[in-house]
């Protein structure tokens, strides 16, 4: 008889945790509400790989530091934005982003010919990326795309201008972003 009166008693225990498990998760969703999803104003925690055409991989946080972003407020780029508009909390996506909505197509006025003698000699090599200022001050940071008898090409597109970018991601939360 004690022992099914213990036994009474744990289920009545069980049933009332039960319940109150029960009870939270459904205080977590209001009723009738979807879970959060990435919307403008709301700050999403990701996780994210990025690749190339040849699927090289040019930058991932996957391992490390999730990435936190305010959608809606340009921190990244517009493709990525709405790459994520929609998604919930553990959900997974892989996107195409064109280079319209990634750092833009080749600008070909951003390519300047200047004199051998405004180059360092040791970086007159193509691909090298230099660091300059501009007449306002701007830091500008172009790279050489070719080396002629005289003179050095220099290109100011954003070095993926004109690249498909390729990402996977992982929304791992979702939260109203905090005022500025």
């Amino acid at each position: 008889m004690r022992r099914s009166y213990i036994f009474q008693a744990l289920c009545g225990w069980c049933t009332i945790l039960l319940l109150s498990a029960v009870v939270a998760s459904a205080g977590d969703l209001k009723k009738g509400a979807s879970p959060m999803t990435v919307s403008n104003g709301k700050q999403v925690t990701l996780e994210y790989t990025m690749k190339l055409d040849d699927q090289s991989v040019l930058d991932t946080n996957v391992g490390g530091e999730p990435l936190k972003v305010t959608q809606g407020s340009h921190e990244v780029i517009p493709g990525v934005e709405k790459g994520l508009s929609g998604m919930t909390v553990g959900e997974k996506k892989q996107f195409t982003i064109a280079p319209a909505d990634g750092y833009g197509t080749v600008d070909p006025k951003a390519f300047q010919e200047v004199d051998k003698d405004m180059v360092p000699a040791d970086s007159q090599k193509v691909g090298t990326q230099l660091e300059g200022k501009t007449a306002d001050g701007r830091t500008v940071f172009p790279r050489i795309s070719e080396v002629k008898n005289q003179t050095v090409v220099l290109d100011f597109n954003h070095p993926l201008a004109g690249k498909t970018l390729y990402f996977d991601v992982k929304v791992l939360d979702v939260a109203q972003a905090s005022p500025r």
